[in-house]
């Protein structure tokens, strides 16, 4: 491959199993624009390979030896809040997408994903997206439906503000952070967010984020 006219994105690769770091590894050396500039089995391997390699992105497993991914997100991002996270998992789980949105993760993947959506979703990260799998967004849907009986409410239901709120929630900001970046308290924030559950029958933040993401693939 040509070489490309901006450094390659270094990433940092967290996964307790050796088998799945091998055939990562394999994959991102075929690609020019990536660098795999360190690779951790735990938590706390993690965070000190965080702040010795300073990646730009990190491949994050949910599952590991001395504690979660969510844990390891958290404590990287205080001390490095430019690091984009990008869960890569085998598990399906609404609440665990739930606690991957309120840990400040840029994105949740399943370990099912092609070479190819890897490779565009790391891209995609490193260049400020946001990143939700969309076999998660369905599952997640569907228990929303399953839940509320009632598919969930059109977007379109959401004042402008609301809607500015929901976008930083879907990209993983905390109350706190989407009250800095919109110019609103915390409290406000957190009552903007009982709003905007209660007009789209929802509970959590996964599930308002799968809302989120799904209008954003339907063309308009």
């Amino acid at each position: 491959m040509a070489a490309t006219s901006s450094p390659p994105i270094r990433i940092l690769l967290v996964d307790d199993s050796e088998l799945v770091r091998a055939g990562l590894r394999a994959l991102l050396s075929g690609d020019a624009r990536l660098a795999l500039v360190g690779e951790a089995g735990s938590v706390a391997e993690a965070i000190e390979a965080s702040g010795r390699l300073a990646p730009d992105v990190i491949l994050l497993d949910i599952r590991l030896p001395d504690g979660t991914g969510f844990d390891a997100c958290r404590r990287i991002l205080q001390r490095q809040p430019d690091v984009r996270v990008l869960v890569l998992t085998s598990v399906v789980d609404e609440s665990m997408v739930d606690e991957a949105i309120r840990a400040g993760t840029h994105g949740y993947l399943l370990k099912e994903i092609n070479a190819r959506g890897l490779v565009q979703a790391i891209l995609d990260v490193a260049d400020g997206k946001s990143i939700l799998d969309p076999a998660i967004t369905a599952r997640v849907l569907q228990l929303v439906r399953s839940g509320s009986g009632s598919a969930g409410a059109n977007l379109a239901t959401l004042s402008t503000q609301e809607r500015r709120v929901l976008a930083c929630i879907a990209a993983g900001k905390t109350n706190k952070e989407a009250g800095a970046e919109l110019g609103l308290s915390e409290k406000t924030v957190k009552n903007y967010l009982g709003n905007i559950f209660e007009k789209l029958h929802v509970t959590r933040r996964a599930q308002a984020a799968a809302l989120f993401a799904q209008e954003k693939r339907i063309p308009g």
